[in-house]
Parts: structure tokens; sequence; C-alpha cells
């Protein structure tokens, strides 16, 4: 009785009960979570689900290989494989990438909202960087339901 006159140890909770079921059910969701919004199936981020190309009547699917491709879905915001660029940052890294290769082609994908004078500056900075060639993604007009323009299709 000397040496505990308090008696601290009676007036200690019990021990809590045993929750790592719930802990490894959290960790396993956070898991998850990560794979699902990690995934390669998304195209870019940034991208809306409303981007959508310009038509053009003429426009083939598939003319030509590219080499470089960007995707500009509004106006001073350029996509690159890197990440998101203005104007500016784009043009630093339009000039490293053709220091890297000769004869890049440059894939322009750009939504409908993107006015022409900023098509042209892209295109600009493009050639003044080194790239061989520029194109446009363009959708080809529709007629009507599933049909074509192009002849033969």
């Amino acid at each position: 009785m000397i040496t505990r006159p308090l008696d601290l140890a009676a007036k200690l909770r019990p021990p809590p009960r045993n929750y790592d079921v719930l802990f490894l059910v959290n960790g396993a969701l956070i898991v998850v979570f990560f794979l699902l919004f990690g995934s390669r199936f998304v195209l870019a981020p940034g991208l809306g689900i409303n981007f959508r190309l310009p038509e053009m009547a003429g426009a083939i699917e598939g003319a030509a290989p590219a080499t470089v491709v960007i995707s500009v879905p509004r106006s001073d915001m350029v996509l690159v494989e890197d990440g998101m660029f203005n104007y500016t940052q784009l043009r630093g890294w339009l000039q490293q990438r053709a220091r890297k290769e000769k004869g890049l082609v440059l894939l322009v994908r750009a939504d409908r909202r993107v006015p022409s004078e900023d098509m042209g500056v892209i295109a600009d900075m493009a050639v003044q960087a080194g790239f061989a060639g520029v194109q446009w993604a363009m959708e080809p007009v529709r007629g009507g339901p599933g049909e074509s323009l192009r002849p033969g299709k």
C-alpha cells in the first residue's frame, strides 16, 4: 500500500477493442481510389468531355503520321505530354523538342472554340522552333446520321 498509495492502475481505462480490420479496409479503399484516379484511361487531364474538334469538308481520318501531338482546349492553354503550358512556355517546349529530333511534325488538336488567330500563333511558333510541318486535327463533315460527304464512304 505504501508503494501504490493512489491506486492509479485501477483507474485506467481498459485497452480499446481491436480495430485492425477497420484500418485494413480504410487502407484498401485508399489504394483503390489511387488506382482509379491514376488510371491511364484518362486521355488528358483537363480536356473536358465536351471537347469537340472543328468539322471540315474533305478531312481524312489518319491522313499523315504526326510525331508530336498537343491539345488546345481553350485560348492560352496547351496540354502536352509534359503537362499544361501557356503560349510562352509552349514556345520553349517546342524549341526543346525540335533541338532533340529533326523532321518533327506537330499535330494540333484544337477545340472549335479556339480562335483562328491562336492556331496561327501556334503554327508560327512550331515553324520558328524548327518543326518540319504543322497539322490540324479536324472532324469530317457529316451529311446525316452516320454519313460522310467523302466519296466512296
